[in-house]
């Protein structure tokens, strides 16, 4: 009986697919151009024996008809390469290596391609070992590439000897293969050409819609959906279910009410799993308002809203802020004898929480414990969360300390919100001495959490503790990021501290990671600013050779740590220097060269020698530098009558 039934599934499906393709397109009719008897004739061939395949001929395939390969011995025929190596899988593995190595060698390299493989593939066909073992020795022991045509046929031997997880696992490899090809390659319809020379089951169809959602495929797996469909096959409700949790998760909506319709008009009933799926769509969809109607409907097909339903659609209630219909379907849990779990009571605490409720919340936490319901993480990680947000410490101390006695050891999460809790408040010793503590409980904590820590430690003028900080965790192992060296080195730098930040660069190099503009910037104007220029500049240079350029706000850092130090030749010579190597022409620097100049009414020549020189450059002055040279004259007459009235 059960062959009949396959051979009636071998019997129809051809002949529907031929009539569907002979209408849909003409470009493919040579492939359809055979008449009703010959598939029967064939069919029933295939099944009865495997032997029968043997005759079967390729029209793309080369004829080898030289008459003097005749004369050949049997081992250096082309024409006879497959009848050798089968002839060599059926006396074992070890055979067929031989073979490769001495007999068949120069041949199995020049005359072994896609058609051939497929030849010795059709006789295996009642042997998926067998065939295992061909496809496994030409992939690896060959390394030649099979043809996706191969690995159709491969596929299908697969399939109709029951080896489902290594067919699912060659489609796979399959859909891999024609996806990085440069060609389109129909997998669907080259499936379907192999139905007509060899076994199949349809489950590899069924199959096939799994696989793409599998690579991650997902619309190519709604069109081999429709594909199916249209070929006169129907899915079955695992393959449908597949493809709608796949389409929900890429957020493709509407396609998933077009499979749920099309389940309904080929027959094929959806199950409960089906159901939540689309329960999980409304909510996503935000219909929430019609989900009443849905599960009405789900109801007159059979099915009783499950634990799964339930939860979805109160989290979805709470995370839009209706509790009150939250708290409606989990008063209906009970009375159709759903028992909510611990999803259940974290979702609703989660909705209790988002609207401040947290004395609520905690009494719901209480009550899933005297149900018998042990909290998770989860749990307690709402409830931790909910009291940061209201400030209340002490509280997420306490949690976290219950936490850790009932043997829920606090994930990065409960540490990050606890540790954030006590810098917004600004208390970030509390913070300090709890990750201390959590440690001696033999708590993990986080990069994320020390980053964290030492960022808001640099943000609150606390550069010292932070680089204390960072000392006692690079012990443990602890390896900070560009962002965070520049942070601590920028925050140092702010306190003039170079003598602690320049270490901190030197580290850096050491650890192969490459300082940037934002490095160098700190360092070069809290050197300028502590009258340290020479080292700055040197810092420059190590800075231009590492392929970093400068940018205005190092230019005036040099500049005006040079006036200050009464340098003006240097400032000048700097001046010109980024003027002409990187085009930064900035005129706070120009104006702080002028303005040295017109200190105390300075020399007029100089001061226009020094105008004519810095114009050459493309300097020009502006109103800062009018005022300035007035400022100076005046400076100067003053200081020319102050000096006659004293001769007088």
């Amino acid at each position: 009986m059960c062959c009949l039934v396959r051979l009636s599934h071998t019997l129809c499906f051809p002949v529907m697919l031929l009539m569907n393709r002979m209408l849909v397109s003409a470009t493919k009719k040579s492939f359809y151009n055979f008449n009703f008897i010959s598939i029967l004739t064939f069919s029933s061939s295939s099944s009865s024996s495997s032997s029968s395949l043997q005759i079967i001929q390729d029209t793309d395939s080369k004829t080898l008809s030289n008459s003097l390969y005749h004369f050949l011995p049997q081992t250096r025929n082309p024409n006879n390469i497959v009848n050798l190596i089968y002839s060599s899988l059926k006396q074992g593995k070890s055979d067929l290596t031989t073979l490769l190595q001495h007999d068949i060698k120069g041949l199995v390299h020049h005359h072994l391609g896609a058609h051939e493989i497929s030849r010795v593939l059709l006789r295996c066909q009642s042997d998926s070992l067998t065939a295992l073992t061909f496809f496994n020795w030409v992939k690896h022991d060959l390394g030649i590439k099979p043809a996706p045509e191969n690995y159709c046929f491969f596929v299908h031997i697969l399939a109709w000897n029951k080896e489902f997880p290594l067919a699912m696992k060659s489609l796979c490899e399959l859909i891999e293969l024609v996806k990085d090809t440069s060609h389109c390659v129909d997998v669907f319809q080259d499936l379907v050409l192999c139905t007509q020379v060899c076994n199949w089951d349809p489950v590899v169809f069924d199959m096939l819609i799994k696989a793409y959602v599998k690579v991650g495929l997902v619309r190519e797996s709604y069109r081999t959906f429709n594909k199916t469909l249209e070929s006169g096959f129907v899915p079955s409700v695992i393959s449908c279910n597949f493809l709608l949790n796949g389409l929900l998760k890429l957020n493709c909506i509407n396609q998933c009410w077009l499979v749920y319709e099309e389940m309904g008009r080929v027959g094929r009933r959806p199950n409960s799993y089906t159901f939540n799926i689309l329960t999980h769509v409304f909510c996503k969809n935000g219909d929430v308002d019609k989900v009443n109607e849905f599960m009405e409907r789900m109801e007159e097909e059979g099915f009783d809203p499950d634990l799964v339903t339930y939860n979805t659609l109160i989290s979805s209630y709470c995370k839009k802020g209706r509790l009150n219909d939250a708290f409606y379907l989990y008063r209906i849990m009970y009375r159709r004898k759903v028992l909510p779990d611990s999803v259940t009571y974290t979702a609703l605490m989660n909705g209790l929480c988002k609207e401040g409720r947290m004395r609520e919340a905690h009494q719901l936490f209480h009550q899933m414990i005297h149900r018998g319901l042990s909290p998770d993480v989860v749990s307690y990680n709402t409830l931790i969360c909910g009291y940061c947000k209201e400030g209340k410490l002490g509280e997420s101390k306490s949690l976290l300390y219950e936490m850790i006695g009932n043997r829920i050891f606090p994930d990065n999460y409960s540490c990050q919100v606890i540790v954030k809790g006590y810098g917004k408040e600004g208390k970030l010793p509390s913070a300090l001495n709890l990750v201390v503590e959590l440690q001696r409980f033999g708590v993990s904590i986080s990069k994320d959490v020390y980053d964290y820590l030492i960022v808001a430690l640099c943000n609150d003028n606390r550069p010292f503790a932070a680089k204390n900080l960072l000392e006692r965790i690079s012990e443990d192992g602890y390896v900070p990021n560009l962002e965070i060296y520049n942070e601590l080195i920028k925050s140092l730098c702010k306190c003039d501290s170079a003598a602690d930040a320049l270490p901190l660069k030197d580290q850096m190099v050491a650890r192969d990671m490459k300082p940037s503009i934002f490095t160098y910037r700190a360092l070069i104007c809290c050197l300028c600013r502590i009258s340290r220029s020479k080292e700055a500049t040197s810092l420059m240079e190590e800075m231009l050779k590492s392929g970093v350029l400068p940018d205005p706000l190092i230019c005036r850092a040099l500049i005006h740590g040079y006036c200050k130090e009464r340098d003006v030749n240097k400032a000048e010579s700097l001046l010109g220097f980024f003027a002409k190597e990187f085009q930064i022409f900035d005129t706070e620097s120009y104006n702080a060269i002028i303005s040295f100049f017109c200190e105390d009414g300075g020399d007029l020549p100089k001061l226009m020698e020094l105008q004519d020189r810095l114009l050459k450059l493309g300097f020009a002055p502006n109103s800062l530098t009018c005022k300035n040279v007035i400022q100076s004259l005046w400076k100067g007459i003053e200081n020319e009558n102050a000096t006659g009235i004293l001769a007088r």
